[in-house]
Formats: structure tokens, sequence, C-alpha cells
């Protein structure tokens, strides 16, 4: 389905089949809400659709971990992107719709949306100021909109058992960085002076994948969800040019849900403006980007944790994360229970997987799905260095 120009979207809907889940005690309906960063991704075009083709042990937990915890939504992140919706067909027919070892029944999404993103999409320009455009291998990546070694890696796909509204789907893959007010430029720190010249500060883009607002009809009623995984914070020098972008990338939804006019903020079939203030939705994605510690600026998270728009008094937890940070031995300043990922001995653990649902919904409950060691689906659980987290929502009364 083409939505504007050149932007291909793909939305698939099977309205006869559903996945089972236990109905919940009250009477109020329940939406479970739910991200994971599943690192199904490749270094070679068209390398997950291959992998998928063959018996992937990897897929197989990481579909093992969504039948356990059966979200009615979920977005993928680190998720190949190809054209024709190949490698998201093949995980669901090969994956989903098989039970799992470690997992439960099995799982089918009638409905699921995926877009072109930012990464690997090559530039022309001299991004990493190398004095080259392109060139082979991270050289190649770098110069990129997104880091990439190939158009579409590290892509996002959301699954939903509820119908998704194609027609009113906004992505902003293609928003310029400079055209948000008050952008973090980088600056050379030693000259003072900007880190990209005029030329290529005015064509890059703010998006490193693509942010996605994605309105899904729920028992809840619209639910728009609000999808992203903006850069790390590292990878880069003194200039901070990654995490002055990963900042920015997250001020982007908080801008996008706040009152007030932003005509600068268009979508890529050209409509501007933010979104309704009576709109329900809920913040997905892993933001590479923990309230305390790590490397992210100061704040950046702060943006959509203390937004009044925004419902963030329930952290999830869990075991695992507590266990892995102590084993860790990271001095850290915040909840280490609340931590998402383990980025190994020197990176550690943090918090960078998000739900955060808007303050007209209730959390009934949710969690990190990170059993400690020894722990029944502890095994299926190290399928990512990022670890599934969910809510179970409910309309405010």
């Amino acid at each position: 389905m083409a939505l504007a120009g050149c932007v291909q979207v793909t939305v698939h809907g099977d309205p006869h089949a559903r996945a089972h889940r236990p109905e919940p005690m009250s009477n109020s309906p329940t939406l479970r809400v739910a991200t994971y960063n599943a690192s199904l991704y490749t270094d070679a075009a068209g390398g997950l659709v291959r992998q998928l083709e063959a018996d992937e042990s990897h897929a197989r937990k990481i579909a093992a971990v969504l039948q356990r915890v059966r979200p009615d939504i979920v977005l993928l992140n680190e998720f190949d992107y190809d054209p024709a919706g190949r490698a998201a067909t093949l995980f669901q027919q090969n994956y989903l719709d098989v039970a799992q070892p470690g997992g439960g029944e099995a799982l089918h999404y009638p409905y699921r949306y995926l877009a072109p993103v930012n990464t690997g999409v090559q530039s022309g320009l001299d991004l990493d100021r190398n004095g080259q455009a392109g060139g082979e291998g991270r050289d190649r990546g770098n110069d990129a909109w997104g880091y990439g070694l190939h158009p579409g890696q590290y892509g996002m796909l959301v699954l939903s058992q509820y119908p998704i509204d194609a027609a009113q789907v906004r992505t902003f893959q293609q928003l310029k960085w400079n055209a948000m007010p008050g952008a973090r430029a980088p600056r050379d720190p030693q000259t003072g002076a900007a880190w990209y010249p005029p030329a290529i500060w005015s064509q890059l883009r703010l998006s490193s994948k693509s942010h996605w607002d994605v309105p899904i009809d729920t028992p809840l009623g619209i639910v728009h969800l609000l999808a992203a995984h903006p850069t790390p914070p590292v990878f880069d020098g003194a200039e901070n040019r990654n995490g002055l972008r990963n900042a920015d990338e997250i001020r982007l939804w908080a801008e996008y849900i706040s009152p007030g006019s932003t005509p600068w903020l268009c979508d890529d079939r050209g409509r501007c403006g933010g979104l309704a203030g009576d709109a329900r939705f809920v913040i997905v994605g892993d933001y590479n980007a923990d309230p305390d510690d790590g490397d992210g600026e100061p704040g950046a998270i702060a943006q959509l944790l203390d937004n009044p728009r925004v419902n963030a008094g329930f952290v999830p937890r869990s075991r695992g994360a507590a266990e892995r940070a102590t084993g860790r031995g990271i001095p850290r300043a915040g909840d280490v229970a609340s931590h998402t990922g383990d980025f190994g001995p020197k990176g550690g653990t943090l918090r960078l997987d998000y739900v955060l649902p808007s303050n007209d919904l209730d959390v009934s409950d949710g969690g990190v799905f990170w059993p400690a060691s020894g722990e029944p689906d502890s095994d299926i659980a190290e399928a990512s260095d990022h670890h599934l987290v969910w809510l179970d929502l409910t309309p405010r009364r």
C-alpha cells in the first residue's frame, strides 16, 4: 500500500484468526502492550529472510517469549525490513504459528505493520567526516541516514491482534533534524563551530530509523502506538553527535504529544502538527536512554517520563535484572530491577526499553520478561541482549 510518493508500507489483516489468551477477571477491557528488541537482524541484505527460511534457533526463542507473554500488540525493534514483508511472514508462519519449546500455544497476529527505515539508506554525504561519502563496512554504515550496513537493517515491526488503520498511519522517516526548533546541533569541541557543514546539516534526517504513529482499533478504542528506536548515544566522538541526536529523537515524541502549535512537525505525507489532545496513545520502543545511568544526554528520557500526558508511574521490573546487575558489579544510581538489557561486562545493565501509556489509561499489571537464573523460562529469556517489557492497560475511570 502506497501512502505517499516512494514511501511504502505493508499492512496485513486476517480478521478471522485470533490468538487465545485468558480473559481478565475484571469486567474492564484490558490491553496488553509490549516492546521487544528482538535482535533479528543480519549484516547482509536479505540475510534475515534466509535465516528464517531455515530452522533459526534465535527466532524460535524470540517466538517462545512472545508465546509466553502473549501481548495483544507488540513492537519488535531490530527486525530487518524487506519491502515484500517476507521476513515478517516467515516469522509469523514458521515460528509464532508453531508452539515453541519453552513457549506456549501458537500465537497468531492477524495484523502487522512495517515500513521503510533510515538505517542503511545511503545519504551520498560524508556524515562521519572521514573524507569520503560511502565506502565499505562501517564507513558506509556511518554515511547512511541511520547507521546500517544495508537498507532496512535494524528495522521495526508491529504485530497486533486488532485492526490497524492504515489510512491514518503517520511516519516521520524523512523529517529533517534542523526543522526542530532548538535542535541540539553538534559542535566541534575544539573550535565551537558547527560539526556538520551547513550543506549537510540542512539535509540530515532526525530519525535514525523512523518514528511511527500507528492507530489501532482496540477494545479500549483507538490507541495510537507511537513506535521508535532512537540511535544509541555512543559510537561517536567528543562532538557527541549520536548522544544529541538520541535526545532529540526522544524529544520528537515529547513535542508530538504536548499541547501547542508544532507546524514544523510534518510527516512523510506532508501533514503537520502533533497528536490530538484527547487521543489515547502508548509510546513503545528501545529508546537507548536510561533515566539515571549510561551515556545518554542528561534528562533525555525524562522528556517522556515527566511529560504530563504520560502515565509513567508504574515501572516494570524483574528479578533477573536485579540479579544480573549485581553480577556485573557496575555502580548504578537508578533502580536496577527496572533494567531491560545487559550489555556485557563493560556496558552492564540499563533501562532502555519502554511502554509508556497516556494518562487516560491505567496500568493493572506489567513487567520485564527476565527470570532469574535457574527459574523457568530463563533459557528463552536470553534470546536477545534486551528483554521484553509489557503492560496491561485499562481505561482510566
